[in-house]
């Protein structure tokens, strides 16, 4: 049975969840997104000169832009759920951790990280973090566990999850 996927620019309302979204971080740097539709709508940052190609397309383009986040429905409401490599697409000024380099290989086979193995970091509002290197490299996605000094950043998805997944 297959499913038929709908491309198209990214509606104001959802660019305004993108948006929101980003904003709990920093500032969002990228303009044009393009939502792929299908059992989830899949968010991908598209280059503006591409994007204009594949609207006079005839046929649907097999790939475009890089994959940012879904949007899915969560408790009747509409929300914008983040993949690590949306934070490459935003300036990242707040709710961030820097990790020392045991701490950085700890979170990216998957494990939680000690307050000790955290370098610096900056917490406003969002429980969720991004989590980079001491090279200004992104690690992943975390979440602050202030109430404990063992599990301080808990892992929520990180670049190694891929090599990770049940094939």
């Amino acid at each position: 049975m297959s499913e038929v996927l709908r491309y198209r620019r990214a509606s104001a309302w959802e660019y305004d969840l993108i948006l929101r979204e980003a904003e709990k971080y920093g500032e969002l740097k990228h303009r044009t997104f393009a939502v792929v539709e299908g059992k989830f709508r899949d968010v991908y940052a598209v280059n503006g000169r591409v994007w204009k190609e594949v609207e006079n397309l005839r046929i649907n383009p097999y790939a475009y832009g890089t994959f940012v986040g879904t949007i899915k429905v969560d408790n009747l409401v509409e929300k914008f759920y983040p993949n690590v490599e949306f934070f490459y697409f935003v300036d990242v000024k707040k709710n961030y951790a820097v990790l020392t380099p045991r701490a950085g290989f700890l979170f990216t086979t998957g494990k939680d990280v000690p307050k000790s193995g955290v370098r610096s970091y900056n917490w406003q509002g969002t429980k969720k973090l991004v989590i980079y290197d001491e090279n200004g490299v992104i690690l992943g996605i975390g979440r602050i566990n202030p109430g404990s000094r063992e599990k301080f950043i808990l892992n929520v998805t990180d670049v190694g999850e891929f090599l990770r997944r049940n094939r």
